[in-house]
């Protein structure tokens, strides 16, 4: 009775390790010592091999009973939670806005990636903390030199916004250059990047890379209007946002001795979608040129782009404008440590910028011409960048009025981020 109770024992325990693949070179030597003590004889052991192998196997998902052609399908995820603690002083104001100190989801992204074989992919993945669209797309990728993207995505315009996803900013979010410039037009902002419906092409050969794009003017995101600006990625054509957006990204880099760096260029022609204030369509179009370059050395990384653009009637309905700015970024990393410091700096050229329109989460400071921002920080890879936390303090400063007068404020503050990423 005792042997029969060990058998089983035995082959639970087998079972038990054998659905867990960490342990599976650990079967083999188990069941010979099993055989050794006389607990399993030689057929037994057979079949308790067999079930650990069977349970080893697993199930294969069925999506679909009809699908003949999915070959693969990947899920992803990003969870990213931070904390801001952040105030803006106006200076001379008799009453300072209220200062933000909350915790928030900053993204909750789940994806799906459908393989069909012969370079036939799906791509769809959605931000459940902000109800937005990240990417949805269909691609076919005839080989690394070449891919064909049709759907919604990032247009490729600069470095931090294009080449650089959220899970790897090493200053937790995009700097204030790269915001003014891509992000939705809220009357200062341009609006003159991130998510678009289009067909994108590129690829990369020898150290070379590009990156074309034909997509709608409008920066789409939501799947209905869902209390924004945006027409949502159903589309709505009308006057003012019918006549197609060009995109651009050209690039080279290659390895040294204990380095690599990387060159590029990008640019992109929005018609109708400049003017002033935030209503665009008024045959005013805006183009937007970029100029970028990475550097590393050993556990050093130094990282930088400029931007400057073209907007008809930005400033005014009788003036251009052509707001300028750059971020530069050295960042320096020991082991599972980095110490991170950013300048990023602002001209608007008379359109107007606010520190909340740079500075994420900072409560505004009023329009003005001018803003700079300073990050301080460090980030722990606690897992490599699967799960990472990431500090830093922020100092931004806006100056003068859009008609040359006297006016400043600042932003003082932190702002933290726990990210698990799959």
């Amino acid at each position: 009775m005792a042997k029969l109770s060990s058998k089983w024992l035995a082959l639970a325990g087998l079972l038990s390790l054998g659905a867990t693949s960490l342990f599976a070179q650990d079967n083999k030597a188990l069941i010979d010592l099993l055989i050794k003590k006389g607990v399993l004889t030689d057929a037994e052991a057979a079949k308790v091999a067999a079930e650990v192998a069977k349970a080893n196997a697993g199930d294969d998902v069925a999506t679909n009973a009809s699908d003949k052609f999915l070959k693969k399908l990947t899920l992803s995820g990003r969870i990213q939670i931070q904390f801001a603690d952040l105030g803006t002083n106006i200076n001379g104001a008799a009453a300072q806005p209220v200062s933000t100190e909350h915790f928030l989801m900053r993204r909750v992204y789940f994806g799906f990636k459908a393989d069909f074989g012969n370079g036939w992919t799906g791509v769809i993945n959605y931000d459940l903390a902000n109800a937005s669209f990240d990417l949805g797309y269909i691609e076919w990728k005839q080989s690394d030199a070449l891919f064909v993207d049709t759907g919604f995505r990032r247009v490729p315009i600069g470095l931090e916004e294009w080449g650089t996803s959220s899970a790897n900013l090493r200053a937790i979010e995009r700097s204030p250059a790269t915001r003014y410039f891509v992000e939705s037009n809220n009357g200062r902002r341009l609006g003159a990047g991130a998510y678009r419906i289009g067909v994108f092409a590129g690829g990369a050969d020898s150290g070379f890379t590009y990156n074309f794009a034909v997509t709608n003017s409008e920066r789409d995101e939501f799947s209905s209007l869902n209390g924004n600006s945006d027409p949502g990625v159903q589309g709505s054509g009308t006057a003012s946002n019918n006549t197609p957006s060009l995109w651009g990204n050209v690039g080279y880099g290659d390895k040294f001795p204990g380095g690599t760096y990387k060159v590029g260029a990008s640019a992109g022609y929005l018609p109708d979608q400049g003017g002033p204030g935030s209503v665009v369509g008024q045959g005013n179009g805006i183009t937007v040129y970029n100029l970028y370059g990475v550097w590393t050395l050993g556990g050093f990384d130094l990282e930088g782009e400029y931007f400057w653009a073209d907007d008809h009637h930005g400033a005014s309905a009788t003036t251009d404008a052509r707001p300028s700015a750059y971020w530069i970024q050295p960042a320096y990393r020991v082991g599972d440590w980095e110490a991170v410091v950013r300048y990023s700096y602002v001209d608007s050229d008379g359109r107007g910028v606010n520190i909340s329109d740079g500075t994420r989460s900072a409560p505004s400071g009023g329009t003005m011409n001018k803003m700079s921002e300073w990050f301080i920080g460090g980030n722990w890879y606690i897992k490599s960048n699967d799960v990472k936390l990431q500090l830093g303090y922020i100092h931004s400063e806006s100056k003068d009025t859009v008609t040359g007068g006297s006016a400043s404020a600042k932003a003082d503050g932190v702002r933290s981020q726990m990210q698990v990423s799959f």
